[in-house]
């Protein structure tokens, strides 16, 4: 099973970038995407095969998420623990056979830290949430999850320490999450490669240079990590500015 997880800063305009041809071309069993930045009916795509799940913001323009997948779902849930929804669409969790899937878009602290409060509140929720999930069966967390873990996940570390995405506190409540029995794939299989990196500014030749982050992740239960057959980055997949990552599983 192929698995794809893309934030793709604004799905209308990614689409008009090429979004469907790498789509089409991955044939991902389950494609989750985030920052969609749009409301139902605003956008109609052709994808053959799929099943599409929305998670709206109810800001206009403004975070949510989606999942495509070719397996239909026991079960899906918009929201965190019992709540059944959320103001930002930032969430989707689907049940199937053999795992739980959680496709996320994390909130960002802001560049003057002004919502790290909140953004700490959502890791110990999200912590929550999936660890009542895998009381029942394996989880496979995927998304844009706004922190670059370690130094090697971050080009300029030492001159980012602190900032938004590499503070301290974020970069705790993922190592917490990792000793609670998850694990970080792409690490699992290259745990001392530098420059694998997911985002990048916008600022000009910065993407050329590889001068970027790593907080796109997949991470899933340590139960699963023998099925794993690769985790990796696409990184010359343009459109949007992170790039796609990918897990391949045998379930």
């Amino acid at each position: 099973m192929k698995l794809i997880s893309w934030n793709v800063n604004g799905l209308r305009a990614c689409v008009r970038k090429g979004f469907l041809d790498y789509f089409n071309e991955v044939n991902a069993d389950i494609f989750c995407v985030q920052e969609i930045k749009l409301q139902e009916g605003q956008i109609d795509l052709c994808v053959d095969g799929y099943e599409i799940y929305w998670n709206y913001a109810l800001k206009k323009g403004y975070s949510g998420t989606a999942i495509f997948t070719k397996h239909t779902p026991i079960s899906v849930q918009y929201g965190l623990g019992e709540q059944n929804e959320h103001p930002e669409g930032r969430i989707i969790t689907m049940e199937f056979n053999d795992f739980f899937l959680v496709n996320v878009y994390s909130p960002n602290a802001q560049r003057d830290l002004t919502r790290l409060e909140l953004r700490l509140q959502w890791e110990d929720e999200l912590f929550d949430h999936i660890h009542m999930l895998e009381k029942q069966k394996p989880v496979i967390l995927c998304g844009d999850l706004n922190v670059a873990h370690q130094p090697i996940d971050i080009r300029n570390a030492k001159a980012n320490e602190g900032n938004s995405g590499f503070t301290l506190e974020e970069r705790a409540k993922f190592s917490r999450l990792l000793d609670s029995g998850f694990v970080d794939t792409l690490r699992y299989f290259h745990p001392k490669t530098e420059g694998l990196y997911t985002w990048w500014s916008y600022m000009k030749t910065v993407r050329e240079r590889n001068i970027g982050w790593r907080i796109d992740y997949f991470i899933v239960s340590q139960r699963l990590i023998n099925h794993i057959k690769n985790a990796d980055i696409d990184a010359k997949i343009l459109g949007s500015d992170h790039c796609p990552i990918l897990l391949e599983i045998n379930v």
